[in-house]
């Protein structure tokens, strides 16, 4: 019997990448390892998407909007902001959690902005909250401080509130001992939850040596705290390693997954994408990038290029990639190689 009802099948890869940005497809702003003719290489003749694949960074400090604009027009293909995947992005699985309380956000570009972006109805930069208390910051007179702001706000920060790339961890130390507001005796309260984004000790940017990275400040601010606190820094950190974050990616390429089908015939319960049989991580760092792939384990595989952190001329001694290669060119051509896809 025809029914008058036909299926058209559409091409869904078996197979996502997952590409970190700083020394892999770029070094600052400009684009390295042919990565704009790696990535084009994804795309079909009609500019969609033929392979799934996003950023996993340990950078941030802007909205991934901003971030996905930016990648678009650095690398000259049409990224969106689901694509990317900051070391921050990880928070907003806390939103449930700390939405209508204060966050103290700190770092590079503008954190506060960022937080406000997933829903964090009560959050300020630590220039702002230190600028709530007298004398509490000795370098404060040689700063240009923001207008002192209220910390029962509920309007989210705007974007033309000028921000300060300034970690101070002699404030950060008050924050986290005090239990409460600094200054007061507040006797043992509970040290405030802290959350880092990452915990990089290096990482690859524009300057021809590695820079330190959050890593480095959390070993600083960790050392400092425990020296004049009675109990040892908790904290959480996000970002890679962490298969958290490997785990998020991959239920993000899935959503950039084509379909099997038609919506005709779909399962009940089926979200139209499947299991994939290989991610691929490339990375410049073994022991974020390369140690983040192997300890989400399976179907994460590893790519580490010599553009970036690793320069070595044979594989990492401690964390082993599963393929090493010069440039990301390379390893894109490897893997569309390896999936029999020209």
């Amino acid at each position: 019997m025809n029914l008058g009802i036909s299926v058209i099948t559409i091409h869904r890869s078996s197979f996502g990448i997952a590409f970190d940005i700083d020394g892999v497809l770029l070094r600052g702003k400009d684009p390295i390892g042919g990565s704009p003719q790696a990535l084009r290489r994804l795309y079909g003749d009609s500019g969609n998407l033929n392979v799934p694949f996003l950023f996993l960074t340990n950078g941030g400090g802007i909205p991934e909007s901003r971030r996905a604009n930016e990648l678009s027009e650095l690398l000259g293909v049409k990224i969106v902001p689901s694509q990317v995947l900051q070391g921050h992005s990880s928070f907003k699985s806390l939103l449930k959690r700390y939405e209508n309380q204060l966050i103290v956000a700190t770092g590079k570009g503008e954190p506060a902005v960022v937080m406000s972006e997933y829903g964090f109805k009560k959050a300020v930069s630590l220039e702002e909250y230190a600028s709530c208390f007298e004398n509490i910051d000795p370098l404060a007179p040689y700063k240009m401080w923001t207008t002192k702001l209220g910390l029962d706000r509920s309007s989210p920060p705007l974007n033309t509130v000028p921000r300060y790339d300034v970690s101070s961890e002699t404030v950060l130390c008050d924050v986290l001992r005090c239990g409460g507001l600094p200054g007061q005796d507040n006797g043992h309260q509970p040290q405030p939850p802290l959350y880092f984004a990452a915990d990089d000790l290096e990482y690859q940017a524009a300057f021809p040596s590695n820079r330190l990275g959050t890593g480095a400040f959390r070993i600083a601010l960790e050392s400092v705290f425990n020296r004049i606190h009675y109990n040892p820094l908790e904290y959480v950190s996000f970002g890679k390693p962490n298969p958290f974050v490997f785990k998020n990616a991959e239920a993000m390429l899935k959503q950039l997954q084509p379909s099997y089908h038609s919506d005709y015939f779909k399962e009940p319960g089926d979200s139209g994408s499947q299991s994939f049989k290989t991610l691929y991580m490339i990375g410049d760092n073994p022991s974020v990038d390369v140690k983040g792939a192997q300890q989400a384990g399976h179907p994460w595989f590893s790519i580490l290029t010599r553009t970036g952190v690793f320069r070595g001329k044979h594989n990492h001694a401690e964390f082993p990639a599963d393929l090493v290669v010069d440039t990301v060119e390379e390893a894109v051509d490897y893997i569309l190689g390896r999936e029999c896809i020209s």
